[in-house]
């Protein structure tokens, strides 16, 4: 289940924030995993178009072609992931994520440009419990022409695709990959 950010996760300084200091949309999300910190980040290294994909459940996936579903296992090809690294990504043709920082288990901090807006888009896992993790999601753009349309339209597709991918990934560490 998706769960808004508790005013804490939302004050944070999350990595890359200095990086666009003055940005016109920053969009939070978080949830909470089954499983601890170490066993969430290998699914995170390999997310990404011609890695292993976008995590969805499994209920919505059989509506995806095959070709298009993401992995359900862990796979050692996606799982190295250094900083300058580039993955493809399905906001357009050219459209793709540069690893900015990363340290496992911790965070993965990804940087990319799309038009004339650049942005941000950082993942951190925080203990939680005994054994589960707490999986905050920071997306910060600038500069951004109609901030107010793409916080709410934006705000609304980020939504969805995080909720979809916090349902799959649940799916996911429960089974072990």
């Amino acid at each position: 289940m998706l769960t808004r950010p508790t005013a804490a996760e939302r004050a944070a300084t999350l990595p890359g924030d200095d990086l666009l200091a003055g940005a016109d949309v920053v969009m939070d999300r978080a949830f909470s995993l089954p499983a601890p910190p170490d066993q969430v980040w290998p699914w995170l290294v390999q997310l990404g178009k011609r890695r292993a994909g976008w995590y969805l459940p499994a209920l919505l996936e059989r509506l995806v072609p095959p070709a298009r579903r993401g992995l359900r296992h862990l796979d050692q090809r996606h799982l190295g992931l250094a900083v300058g690294d580039v993955i493809p990504d399905w906001g357009g043709r050219d459209a793709t994520f540069t690893v900015a920082s990363l340290e496992p288990s911790a965070h993965l901090l990804h940087t990319s440009t799309r038009g004339h807006t650049h942005l941000t888009w950082c993942l951190r896992l925080r203990p939680e419990g005994a054994s589960g993790t707490r999986l905050h999601l920071r997306l910060r753009m600038a500069p951004v022409k109609h901030p107010v349309l793409a916080g709410r339209l934006g705000g609304l597709v980020d939504q969805l695709t995080v909720m979809g991918l916090a349902a799959g990934l649940r799916e996911r560490v429960r089974s072990g990959g």
